[in-house]
């Protein structure tokens, strides 16, 4: 199934042609349509994975679990246009939006009472993520920067509404947390430094051996400057199975400038996958070469494509 990228539209202008009759120019409309088109999105800088770099991201995932469900087809009034009648024919992710502190995904037309259809959120955070989930975040357009920004800056309002309830279930705060993440990597705000460590908190008093979760709060707070603070939490995500926590530890490391646990870290982590032997030797020799001060400086996606 195709990932619907992030929308904005370029505007192709028409130009005005002209004609002449004998000793008169007259300007001829031109009826040619105008014509949208939609841009490709850049291709991820960071796997859409982060638990296992060669899996299918985890959003895909759902979808095709959502498309294999059972379908129960739905008419309802077209909240545009009251005279009409829709009829919803395709599974949607749907989540609890309170009371439940379990990740929990049911596929189904229409969210009911205390949920919401998370699907067009979900699909816009993972594109994000590929860009944004470290940082610095890696655009190459300005535009296309600016459109995630915008649309970050949306999504995340939407999220925080949800997350002021006190019972705000697992869900809703894991994403929130991630969107504020992702919001500070974009430097749009120190509200979102202050917000993702609040949500780390509610998160972690629910779960604190959530492995997305301990991941997530452990880079955040690395890249952020607490490098020994986030030790912990990289610890929790390696033990967890967690691909990505090796190199957000390696990196933890190089920012304390404790080289030789960065090496061992990445040769644990060639043991662990033998398919990144070639980005963890590579890693290895430029931080032995002193080139290396980041994991992410130089790499260039390390997912498979």
């Amino acid at each position: 199934m195709t990932i619907k990228p992030l929308a904005y539209a370029v505007i192709a202008a028409s130009l005005l042609t002209a004609c002449s009759s004998q000793t008169v120019k007259q300007n001829k409309p031109n009826t040619d349509p105008i014509v949208y088109t939609e841009p490709d999105v850049s291709p991820p800088f960071y796997a859409l994975n982060p638990f296992k770099y060669d899996a299918p991201p985890p959003f895909e995932i759902e979808l095709k679990k959502a498309a294999a469900a059972p379908l129960t087809k739905m008419v309802v009034t077209d909240p545009n246009n009251p005279s009409k009648q829709l009829t919803l024919d395709s599974n949607k992710l749907i989540i609890p939006i309170v009371n439940n502190n379990q990740r929990t995904m049911k596929y189904a037309v229409l969210a009911g009472k205390d949920e919401m259809d998370i699907t067009s959120i979900d699909d816009f955070l993972q594109l994000v993520e590929g860009k944004a989930r470290h940082y610095p975040p890696q655009f190459t357009d300005r535009q296309e920067r600016r459109g995630y920004q915008n649309r970050l800056r949306d999504v995340s309002a939407e999220l925080d509404k949800l997350a002021e309830a006190d019972n705000a279930s697992f869900d809703v705060l894991i994403r929130a947390f991630k969107a504020s993440i992702m919001g500070r990597n974009l430097d749009m705000g120190p509200a979102y430094t202050t917000k993702s460590l609040k949500y780390a908190q509610r998160i972690l008093k629910i779960n604190q051996n959530d492995p997305e979760a301990n991941l997530w709060f452990g880079f955040s707070l690395s890249e952020g400057g607490g490098q020994k603070e986030a030790i912990p939490y990289l610890d929790r995500a390696i033990k967890a199975g967690v691909q990505e926590a090796y190199l957000s530890s390696a990196n933890n490391y190089l920012g304390m400038e404790q080289k030789k646990n960065a090496i061992q870290t990445l040769k644990n982590y060639k043991v662990k996958y033998p398919e990144e032997a070639e980005v963890a030797d590579r890693l290895i020799n430029e931080i032995q070469a002193g080139t290396r001060y980041n994991v992410w400086q130089i790499l260039k996606n390390p997912a498979k494509s």
